[in-house]
């Protein structure tokens, strides 16, 4: 009995993954810039709620972000749970920053 299903072109597919990927990665590049933008931002606002003595965390507007940002996933077909778990994840590093900055006027970073 013979097999009606063409036999998949390896490199062929190799050829499509490689390009795919090529693309991931340069998304990836893309979101490390502009995650390293964010912070240049966000160390601003730290410096400056350190200067007038305001807390390094903000749960109000951080509420009104997760909304916001829930909904832009569900208008993006992104799983809006995993858009707050990422704005949580970064929320978290920007309030160690603002803690450092708070108390030692600047920032650690690693090499």
């Amino acid at each position: 009995m013979s097999d009606d299903r063409a036999t998949p072109d390896l490199h062929a597919v190799r050829e499509e993954l490689d390009s795919i990927r090529l693309s991931i990665d340069n998304i990836d590049a893309a979101l490390i810039h502009l995650l390293a933008e964010r912070f240049r931002f966000t160390q601003q606002v730290g410096r400056l709620k350190a200067a007038n003595g305001l807390p390094p965390s903000d749960p109000e507007r951080e509420k009104v972000q997760i909304a916001r940002l829930k909904a832009l996933a569900v208008d993006s077909r992104l799983d809006p749970a995993f858009a707050e778990k990422w704005f949580n994840f970064v929320v978290a590093e920007v309030i160690h920053h603002h803690e450092q900055i708070a108390s030692t006027g600047t920032i650690e970073t690693q090499p």
